[in-house]
């Protein structure tokens, strides 16, 4: 069974997160959607609300699971037997930062790192304009599937 690990904040889902993991689940035979913890770092939505947004987007997708984890994603990745880390790549900049990321994890532990270009109509949108838009009282829906919801 192939297994890809998609991990990232979420901070919050995207309609560019959204593509890469439906497209990923063509792929694979379980993409698994991992928030990744990090205690120094601030976040807009609580851990609690970004797996719902994530959740309740794919509810209806049985080879989609998302979780929560803290340390090394390769770590993580050898903890719960996955052999494929999903990475989105949006521009340039995106791909040699995340070749260097994939090198790394490569040198860790066995693991491949399989990048997927977004889409033209999704490229542009990063989680952390969206949390801009939000804070600005922006119309952010736009960029985001349904299930994310402001109060």
């Amino acid at each position: 069974m192939k297994r890809a690990l998609f991990p990232g904040s979420f901070d919050p889902l995207t309609l560019g997160h959204y593509d890469i993991i439906k497209r990923g689940v063509t792929l694979f035979d379980e993409v698994i959607v991992a928030i990744g913890v990090n205690a120094d770092k601030k976040y807009m939505f609580s851990l609690e609300e970004r797996k719902k947004f994530i959740e309740e987007a794919f509810a209806d997708e049985p080879k989609i699971k998302v979780v929560t984890y803290k340390g090394l994603t390769v770590d993580f990745c050898k903890k719960i037997d996955v052999g494929f880390i999903l990475r989105g790549l949006r521009n340039p900049a995106d791909f040699e930062f995340e070749k260097a990321i994939a090198h790394t994890n490569r040198d860790l532990a066995p693991i491949e790192t399989v990048f997927l270009l977004t889409s033209a109509r999704t490229s542009y949108i990063a989680s952390s304009i969206v949390r801009d838009v939000i804070r600005n009282s922006g119309d952010y829906t736009k960029l985001v599937p349904d299930s994310v919801r402001v109060k």
